[in-house]
């Protein structure tokens, strides 16, 4: 720099004119106003102006020491407003300019990818780092325009000192010289800054990219494996669907259990590939399970339930069962079971009739009530038929027999596809259970009522339309016995006894 400068020299040729120096300093001065409001400058002003005052506020110090009490405390005064004034320019408390102007920020780690949400993540990272990549070279293209600048300055004051070699004008070149000298230098820390700022910026990069790839890979492969898993779900289904075409309730059962490990597989999956350390993955689970275990007891049995429920083939799709809960029953056939309820659509039954006088409602039953509760299934293992009984009370002047027999003739008839039915399922219940009196026939009794002689008629019926052939029976017995004069159905009476003097003087008052 000193040989640019002292070539400029050279080519300053012969003494100038008044006018010619008037404007020469009017260039100058114009030169260094602009320079004033340079942010470089500014900086580099700052810098010194902190160096000068660390510097005031050492020899105050040393002077405080020998001072007397008077003049002590305006020192200390002095000092307290010194070090407020390096309190507000901290940032330049370095004693390396380059340091304090030039000094590239830490580049920027990121952690390793786990997921493929963190792609997003390591692109903006990436565009960060470019940025501040070129953030950094517009700094040091501004702060190389400052110092030519600074070349202007120095050369046209280089000029002033050889036409007017005034202290005043020497000190300026001096001044000058001395912050060209440590903006060279300062520019030198800066490229060679940049140099490694820009290869840890690009390893950076380079190592985020290979994150970015690996981590697209393992997710194209978690997709591809899930796409197969859920394939093969469907072709499960498929087989299923075609070897138990004639049972929906096996077929709805076989697709729950499907979907079940289907899920299972898809979820093991996830886990596996993103989770990196699966024994602490067991541990947290460990310490968790037992708070889940007791502020999750019901979800927990009513996943249970469902294990029972779907392994155990005490209940299924279609089956129709009574529930009893704090007194109340419900009676329906289930429409689902999924992992925590059963879904029950209630139908019209004999308890409609004679309690709920309501029907159609869908009931959510939790799948723990099968440990806790008593529910009743209609239709366990197939079967088809449940036993109806039917009670008439004769008076005691009746035909008993000649009832009993009508009675018997009608619910024979009237049940005797029930009654085949039934048969052909207790021989398939009795391959399992140990049923001691598998007979389904009709079954008749009589027995010794208070106001009467009561018929008990029990017969197999359909297990979902029950009342259907319960009315049918009622209508042929009452029409059958209306035939006979001997046979009179018995019910609560009532008789009024009036005395005759009390019906005269009732006459008299109307």
């Amino acid at each position: 720099m000193k040989k640019i400068i002292l070539f400029l020299f050279f080519l300053v040729g012969p003494i100038l004119s008044q006018d010619e120096i008037e404007h020469l300093k009017q260039r100058l001065e114009q030169l260094h106003n602009n320079l004033s409001y340079n942010v470089w400058v500014e900086k580099y002003n700052n810098f010194n102006v902190y160096k000068k005052t660390q510097e005031e506020v050492i020899s105050l110090e040393k002077e405080s020491l020998k001072a007397n009490e008077r003049n002590k405390t305006i020192l200390e005064r002095q000092i307290l407003i010194l070090k407020e004034r390096l309190e507000l320019l901290n940032e330049y408390k370095s004693t390396n300019f380059s340091k304090v102007i030039l000094a590239p920020e830490e580049v920027e780690k990121m952690d390793k990818l786990t997921n493929p949400l963190s792609i997003i993540a390591a692109y903006s990272h990436i565009k960060k780092l470019k940025r501040d990549r070129e953030d950094f070279i517009n700094i040091l293209n501004s702060f190389k325009q400052t110092l030519e600048e600074l070349v202007k300055e120095n050369i046209l004051t280089a000029e002033l000192v050889k036409l007017n070699p005034s202290q005043e004008n020497q000190e300026r070149l001096a001044t000058s010289n001395q912050m060209i000298r440590d903006f060279s230098q300062t520019l030198r820390f800066g490229e060679i800054s940049y140099s490694v700022y820009e290869k840890k910026i690009q390893e950076e990069i380079d190592k985020t990219t290979v994150s970015i790839k690996m981590q697209g890979l393992r997710a194209f492969n978690v997709v591809l494996a899930i796409v197969i898993v859920i394939a093969i779900a469907f072709l499960l289904k498929f087989i299923v669907r075609k070897y138990i075409e004639d049972n929906d309730d096996r077929f709805y059962t076989a697709n729950k259990i499907i979907n079940f490990i289907n899920i299972n597989v898809i979820v093991l999956i996830l886990l596996f590939s993103y989770i990196e350390n699966i024994s602490y993955l067991i541990t947290v689970l460990g310490f968790a399970s037992a708070g889940l275990a007791i502020a999750m007891k019901d979800m927990f049995m009513s996943m249970l339930g469902w294990c029972v429920i779907v392994f155990g083939g005490s209940f299924r799709v279609g089956d129709r069962i009574r529930v009893f809960q704090n007194g109340n029953q419900y009676i329906g056939d289930i429409i689902d079971i999924s992992f925590l309820r059963i879904t029950l659509y209630e139908d019209i039954t004999l308890l409609t009739y004679t309690d709920n006088r309501r029907s159609g409602r869908i009931i959510f039953i939790p799948n723990n009530f099968i440990f806790t509760n008593l529910i009743s299934n209609y239709t366990h293992h197939g079967m088809k038929t449940v036993w109806d009984g039917l009670d008439i009370t004769l008076t005691f002047d009746s035909n008993h027999q000649k009832a009993l027999e009508i009675v018997q003739d009608i619910i024979i008839k009237a049940s005797k596809g029930y009654t085949k039915i039934a048969k052909e399922s207790m021989a398939k219940l009795r391959n399992e259970y140990s049923i001691r009196n598998p007979k389904v026939e009709p079954r008749f009794f009589t027995f010794f009522e208070s106001y009467g002689m009561r018929i008990s008629a029990w017969y197999m019926t359909n297990s979902y339309m029950a009342l259907v052939l319960r009315s049918n029976i009622s209508k042929e017995i009452i029409n059958e016995f209306n035939k006979h004069d001997d046979i009179k159905i018995s019910y609560p009476t009532q008789n009024l006894y009036v005395s005759k003097n009390e019906f005269i003087n009732n006459k008299e008052n109307i």
